[in-house]
């Protein structure tokens, strides 16, 4: 007779198997994952890029980087030059403006989006998107130059970490980003990138728009909200302790979440919003276009999105803001260890946040409105943040154009 024993393993080998197994899995997860997006790489490319040698590309994520780029594809259609407009998003803007230079192609979305990308050929592909050679989005071979327009204000060191050290060239607004930019390549030990100061096309082509922008018949005194995204973003630290008293005054509040918001905290906005659904005085703004919503209120809340500029200078007006929660370590800041110029700058425009005076927030707004010292900072950062105005849409092609002719030459 055969005797058959319970199988037995003792605590310590069954720990130890047990985070082999975890490890192993890990392993063929992401050997699988990858292996499938070289599958993808070869199957959407060979069936997609065939032939195609583009020498000016312009790559939008998707349709809200559209105002970013009109600018840059008008100077092009004036110096009647061909530029291929690469875009993630079917409804793309792009698509219903009459352009004859402009070659307007949708990708896809994803991985079919990104493979395309990476077996792509172009002279000088033109992107706001980051993170090129970190995630999905690599460096093609058969492309001869990658560069990354900066299209907010403020500087680059609070993107997420490795952001930009894959690129060719950074196009900024202003000088003072350069030296950011250089510490970081620095600390990281990267090739140092061409930066040139070009100004700021999103800024510029604002600048059109609000004189076209109709006048509001009666105008009621407007407070918006336009937080980032993430756990140390305003409405994610603060909510309804934010809004509740904000809801009781008699103003116009205006929220307009991050668009990343949406995606990422829909639970959290869908709370809020029934939260307030009966508060007359709250409206919610989804609009692809900030202006409309900037262009109605008279002092911005917010923490450390770039939006905050788009408000101080096309519309010379005082913020409300929370920055004390930012957590640096998944910055580019918390490489260099330093005080981004962005953050020294906005304290200066208005009046930083105390979770404390909420309840007073009334009282607080009504005095930075009148502080005559913020207004004059308002001026003094703004020449220092983004210079060349006017002129960015000409200097980005002018760069584009004649280091294409240096690569060819």
């Amino acid at each position: 007779m055969i005797n058959v024993y319970p199988l037995y393993i003792d605590p310590g080998t069954g720990s130890a198997l047990f985070s082999i197994a975890i490890g192993i899995a890990a392993t063929l997860y992401f050997l699988g994952r990858g292996l499938f997006l070289k599958f993808g790489v070869l199957f959407f490319g060979k069936r997609k890029n065939e032939n195609q040698n583009f020498k000016y590309v312009i790559f939008a994520e998707e349709k809200r980087y559209y105002p970013y780029f009109e600018n840059i594809l008008d100077e092009f259609e004036a110096r009647q030059i061909e530029v291929n407009y690469l875009t993630m998003s079917l409804d793309d803007p792009v698509f219903i403006s009459r352009y004859e230079y402009v070659k307007p192609k949708y990708i896809g979305t994803g991985n079919k989006a990104y493979a395309y990308l990476n077996l792509m050929s172009a002279s000088f592909v033109l992107a706001t998107t980051p993170h090129l050679d970190v995630f999905q989005w690599k460096r093609s071979k058969n492309v001869k130059h990658y560069s990354h327009l900066v299209h907010g204000a403020g500087g680059t060191l609070l993107y997420r970490l490795f952001s930009l050290d894959y690129f060719d060239s950074v196009l900024v607004a202003g000088e003072v980003e350069i030296s950011e930019i250089r510490m970081l390549e620095k600390a990281r030990n990267i090739a140092e990138k061409q930066i040139i100061v070009a100004g700021n096309t999103f800024f510029d082509r604002c600048i059109k728009k609000i004189k076209d922008l109709p006048k509001e018949e009666e105008h009621f005194f407007t407070v918006l909200v336009s937080p980032s995204w993430g756990p140390s973003a305003l409405l994610k630290i603060y909510g309804e302790k934010l809004l509740d008293p904000l809801s009781k005054t008699r103003w116009r509040i205006i929220i307009r979440p991050h668009p990343q918001s949406v995606i990422n905290e829909k639970a959290m906005l869908d709370r809020l919003q029934e939260r307030y659904k009966n508060n007359l005085n709250i409206e919610w703004d989804y609009n692809n276009e900030n202006i409309y919503s900037l262009s109605k209120s008279d002092i911005m809340i917010s923490d450390f999105s770039s939006i905050i500029y788009d408000f101080v200078f096309l519309f010379d007006k005082p913020v409300l803001l929370n920055i004390n929660d930012l957590d640096f370590r998944r910055l580019d800041a918390y490489t260099v260890n330093i005080q981004p110029y962005f953050l020294e700058s906005i304290k200066k425009t208005g009046k930083e946040l105390n979770g404390l005076e909420l309840d007073n927030i009334e009282q607080t707004i009504n005095s930075i409105s009148q502080d005559t010292q913020i207004m004059e900072n308002r001026q003094e950062i703004k020449k220092i943040m983004w210079q060349h105005q006017g002129e960015s849409a000409k200097r980005v092609v002018d760069f584009m154009v004649e280091t294409t002719d240096k690569e060819t030459c």
